[in-house]
């Protein structure tokens, strides 16, 4: 059909639609019409509105926090008490979502009533100027320190050619 609607040159949906109407529905009905065996028609009735609005929405599975907070598509609900109770913790819920928006949280085939509440605002954290900044090597001690001078220049009994003694005949002495 796609390649007889192009060797066509149509181009816009309501030239198609008016060669459905016009060529190719005609010509397939002639060629793939049957006579029915039996006269007597099968088909179901319709389906009711809330019938079909029962079928048509999408259920997704959640689970009721401690908090009775379930979470569902970024967005938070509160679980209220029915009749003094609650929906137990844990408990495992459907969230029932329409095309045109509607929620519904259900528990055991029962609808739960629920308040959208804001979601938790994030804790920022905040890092210590300490540990940004760069780590700081001590300070070199100058040139005249007493750590940078020769140690046997700091022993008071050592002198050019002397001999050192001990520290027992020093103190005795």
């Amino acid at each position: 059909m796609v390649k007889k609607m192009r060797l066509k040159k149509i181009k816009t949906h309501a030239e198609a639609n008016l060669f459905l109407e016009k060529a190719y529905l005609p010509e397939h009905n002639r060629r793939f019409r049957r006579t029915p065996a039996q006269p007597e028609d099968y088909h179901r009735t319709a389906p009711r509105a809330a019938e079909l609005e029962e079928v048509f929405h999408l259920e997704t599975g959640r689970v009721i926090g401690n908090d009775w907070v379930v979470r569902h598509d970024n967005r938070y609900f509160q679980v209220k008490a029915q009749a003094r109770q609650y929906a137990p913790a844990k408990g495992k819920v459907t969230v029932c979502e329409w095309e045109d928006g509607r929620l519904q949280i259900r528990y055991r085939s029962r609808v739960v009533v629920w308040e959208e509440i804001p979601g938790p605002v994030p804790v920022q954290t905040v890092r210590p100027r300490e540990a940004t900044a760069k780590k700081q090597k001590p300070p070199t001690p100058k040139a005249d320190h007493p750590w940078r001078q020769n140690y046997r220049k700091m022993r008071p009994w050592s002198k050019p050619g002397t001999p050192p003694v001990s520290l027992i005949d020093a103190m005795s002495g």
